[in-house]
C-alpha cells in the first residue's frame, strides 16, 4: 500500500509585510502593496525597490548583504506604512505651512527626507531600547556581583525580557493586533505556494501563519546573538563598552540574516533547533486572519510573483496529481448525469 506523498518545501525567495489593513509583497526588485481602503476595494500599487544603494558589490557578498538587506528592509517598511496609512487619512485635513516648506526646501522629495528620518529614528530607538537601556540596567547589580560573566548574563536576559515584553505592549494595540492578522496572512500565503498548492483562499486559509524567514525571528536573532557576542566583551569604561556594542550591530545584523536565509532554504534538525524560538515569538506577532485579509494578502503576491509557474516547475506532482484528480470527477459526473438520463 503507498504511503503519502512527503511533504517537502521549495525556497520562493518572495516576502512581506503586513502594513495598516494590507500587505506588502516582495519579489526581487519588484514590490506591490495591496490595501483594503475604506470603501472596501482593494487597491494595488506595484513598483521598483533597488535598495538605499543600488548594484553595490558588497550586496552580494555573506554577511555584509545582511546589512544592507537590513537598511532597505527598514526604509521600505516605513515607505509602504506610509502609503497604507494615506488611505486612512482624515480627507478634510489640509495642506500645513510645515508641509509647504518641507515641499519648497527639498523641491518634491520631502516624502523620502521622511521616511529617511523616520527610519533613522527608529534605528536610534531600537538601539537606546534594546543595546543601550540592558546594558545601563545590569550596572545596577554590579555593586552586589563582582563577577563579570554572570553580570553579562545579566545584561542578556534583561535585553531579551524588554525585547518580549515590547512585543507583548504593542500587541494590545488595536490597530496592531489588525496588522498582526495581516501578517498571518502574509506567511499563510508564503507558506501556501512554498508546500506546492494552489494560492485561493481555501488552501491559503489552512496553510501555518508561522514562517522561518519572518523579521521577528530576525529582530530574535539579533538579540540572542548579540547577547552571546557581548558576553565576551569586558571594557571597564562604559562609552568605550558602549561603543563596541554599537559597532558590532553590523556583524549581528550579517550573521542573523544568513542563518534566518539558511533556515528558510533547508530544512533539518538544526535549523528546526535554530528557528524555535523565533517560531515562538511568532504566535504573538501573528493572528489568524479572515477571508478578505486573506484576499488583500493574494493580491499583493500576484501582483509580483507567478505562483502557477513556481508550482508547475517545483511542483510538478502535485499538479498531475491533481489533474488526474479532476479528470475522475469529472468522469463521474460525466456517468452520474448519463445514469439520470437512462432513467428518465
Amino acid at each position: 500500500m503507498a504511503g503519502k506523498p512527503k511533504k517537502k518545501r521549495e525556497y520562493s525567495g518572495i516576502g512581506g509585510q503586513a502594513v495598516l489593513e494590507g500587505i506588502m509583497m516582495k519579489n526581487k526588485d519588484k514590490y506591490a502593496v495591496a490595501v483594503r481602503k475604506p470603501d472596501g476595494v482593494i487597491e494595488v500599487d506595484i513598483d521598483e525597490y533597488t535598495g538605499v544603494i543600488k548594484d553595490s558589490f558588497w550586496k552580494k557578498i555573506p554577511f555584509f548583504r545582511g546589512i544592507f538587506n537590513f537598511i532597505d528592509s527598514m526604509v521600505l517598511g516605513v515607505k509602504t506604512l506610509n502609503y497604507s496609512a494615506s488611505f486612512y487619512e482624515d480627507e478634510e485635513a489640509k495642506e500645513t505651512k510645515f508641509d509647504k516648506a518641507m515641499g519648497k526646501i527639498f523641491k518634491g522629495n520631502a516624502e523620502k527626507v521622511l521616511t529617511g528620518f523616520v527610519t533613522f529614528l527608529s534605528v536610534l530607538f531600537a538601539l537606546a531600547i534594546f543595546i543601550a537601556l540592558p546594558m545601563l540596567l545590569s550596572e545596577i547589580f554590579t555593586k552586589d556581583i563582582r563577577n563579570a560573566s554572570l553580570i553579562a548574563m545579566i545584561e542578556g536576559i534583561i535585553r531579551i525580557v524588554i525585547f518580549i515584553a515590547y512585543v507583548v505592549l504593542i500587541s494590545l494595540n488595536k490597530d496592531i493586533k489588525r496588522v498582526y492578522r495581516y501578517h498571518g496572512a502574509e506567511h499563510k500565503c508564503i507558506n501556501c505556494i512554498e508546500r506546492g498548492k494552489p494560492l485561493t483562499v481555501d488552501y491559503v486559509k489552512h496553510s501555518s501563519r508561522l514562517h522561518r524567514r519572518c523579521g521577528t525571528s530576525f529582530l530574535l536573532l539579533v538579540v540572542l546573538i548579540s547577547v552571546i557576542l557581548f558576553f565576551f566583551i569586558r571594557v571597564d569604561n562604559r562609552l568605550l563598552r558602549l561603543g563596541i556594542r554599537l559597532l558590532l550591530i553590523p556583524v549581528i545584523a550579517g550573521i542573523s540574516y544568513e542563518i534566518l536565509r539558511l533556515a528558510g532554504k533547508y530544512d533539518n534538525v538544526i535549523i528546526r533547533i535554530i528557528s524555535a524560538p523565533g517560531m515562538w515569538v511568532q504566535r504573538l506577532t501573528t493572528k489568524e486572519p479572515d477571508e478578505s485579509m486573506i484576499e488583500v494578502a493574494i493580491a499583493a503576491v500576484e501582483a509580483v510573483f507567478d505562483w502557477r509557474d513556481f508550482r508547475n516547475e517545483k511542483f510538478p506532482e502535485n499538479v498531475e496529481r491533481e489533474r488526474a484528480a479532476e479528470e475522475i470527477d469529472a468522469a463521474i459526473a460525466g456517468e452520474d448525469k448519463g445514469e439520470k438520463s437512462d432513467g428518465l
